[in-house]
């Protein structure tokens, strides 16, 4: 029995102990606070389709011998920029070289004997036969000698655009064949986003019609020009390939990129970017129902302009606060102002 009535004593004064302490603050009870609000819109938004894809060169060179000799020169590096004509290398072929002096020896024979034939057959002392031979000789020595020019012109090897030289497959000194890869050089002028794209979204895709491309994680899509369209897709990955003329200096060779197609549109909601705020990892905004904030945790999505998108949490229609202040809780009086 005593001790019975001593635990019916420490509930009676726990009990009163918990009556006399201050129980917490009624947010409904704090003072308004003046806020702005603004509608969740609800707007259609294009369905787009991303499509992996890298940037290519319009123009892209892999330059070879064309004769049989040494490396004499190499002067550029890799990256250099040169102008369409200006020397990247220079071969040493002293037999082509022999060549041409042995057509040009040959011409200047052939004529010679032309100049002679045509004396001699206006004089009548040969007949005209000797004359006709004498210029089909030297016409077959003018081809000769061309021929051999062209060849020595080969040891010279041009930019035949505008460009940069990407690899290098030769050093100074090494023997160059007819065939065999000397560099690789590529235009930095006209560059493209290459990317094969589901041939269900091809459909609406037209060539000279403008494509997003999106070359950097977070950046904004820049607009490129479709150039080619194939015309068949590939059995295997049911995709076609498409190229999209970048504007200039906007990437670099060997760049990734994404090509954004449109695919449809569909019903999307919307608020003004100040009425998303966050805590920790939680991205929240605050309603007004019946003249009272209420807290809603929501998902947003893509942002365009001074819009963000709302993927859950909210209903169109809806007031949001905008630019909440730091003290609004949930529950608490608002009332508004313009």
């Amino acid at each position: 029995m005593p001790f019975r009535l001593f635990l019916l004593s420490l509930l009676l004064l726990t009990g009163a102990a918990c009556r006399r302490q201050p129980g917490p603050a009624v947010v409904a009870d704090a003072p308004a606070v003046s806020v702005r609000l603004a509608p969740v819109v609800s707007a259609s938004v294009p369905v787009l389709l991303e499509a992996p894809a890298t940037v290519r060169p319009a123009e892209r060179a892999s330059l070879a011998a064309k004769l049989t000799g040494t490396v004499a020169s190499f002067p550029l590096g890799l990256g250099a920029s040169v102008a369409a004509g200006d020397v990247l290398l220079t071969l040493n072929a002293p037999e082509t070289g022999a060549r041409v002096r042995q057509a040009q020896a040959q011409l200047a024979e052939a004529e010679r004997n032309t100049t002679r034939q045509r004396t001699l057959v206006a004089s009548g002392v040969n007949p005209p036969e000797a004359l006709r031979d004498a210029e089909d000789r030297l016409r077959f020595a003018q081809a000769a000698a061309a021929e051999a020019e062209a060849m020595l012109a080969y040891a010279t090897v041009r930019a035949p655009f505008a460009g940069v030289m990407t690899e290098k497959h030769v050093l100074p000194g090494d023997l160059a064949t007819p065939g065999l890869p000397l560099l690789v050089f590529e235009s930095t002028q006209r560059l493209r986003a290459e990317g094969a794209v589901p041939e269900a979204a091809a459909t609406s895709l037209r060539i000279g019609a403008p494509v997003a491309v999106v070359l950097a994680e977070g950046a904004e899509p820049i607009s490129a020009v479709i150039e080619e369209l194939s015309p068949a897709a590939d059995a295997v990955s049911r995709s076609i390939l498409l190229k999209a003329a970048l504007p200039p200096g906007s990437a670099r060779s060997g760049q990734f990129a994404r090509l954004q197609v449109i695919v449809g549109d569909a019903p999307a909601l919307f608020v003004p970017v100040t009425a998303v705020t966050r805590f920790g990892q939680m991205e929240r905004v605050f309603v007004v129902v019946h003249e009272r904030a209420g807290l809603r945790l929501v998902k947003t999505g893509r942002t365009t302009g001074d819009r963000v998108e709302i993927l859950s949490g909210l209903n169109p229609g809806e007031q949001v606060v905008l630019a909440p202040p730091a003290a609004l809780r949930d529950g608490q009086p608002v009332t508004l102002r313009p």
